[in-house]
């Protein structure tokens, strides 16, 4: 059996990057209430894309999004918008 691991049992800092462009800077909230986090430079699914940590404003919802597409993001959980991407990894110790 394998145990799904969260960010949430894991007990390491993380350190969020900017990417380069308004649209993944940290901080940056799109039409639909969706904000940028940031990166911690794990590929994301879209060519030569990373993928963000992307919070929900609305309703609190934390997923992954690919750089390419934050400016139109839609939360999952409360908008109806596409699964999100994971946007993290465990460091080897």
């Amino acid at each position: 059996m394998v145990k799904e691991i969260s960010m949430n049992d894991i007990d390491i800092q993380i350190e969020w990057q900017e990417g380069s462009g308004e649209s993944v800077e940290i901080g940056y909230l799109n039409p639909n209430c969706q904000q940028c986090c940031g990166l911690c430079g794990v590929p994301g699914t879209d060519h030569g894309q990373y993928a963000y940590k992307t919070e929900c404003t609305i309703c609190g919802y934390v997923y992954g999004t690919n750089g390419s597409d934050m400016h139109e993001r839609r939360c999952p959980e409360c908008q109806e918008g596409a699964p999100g991407i994971k946007y993290w990894r465990i460091p080897n110790r």
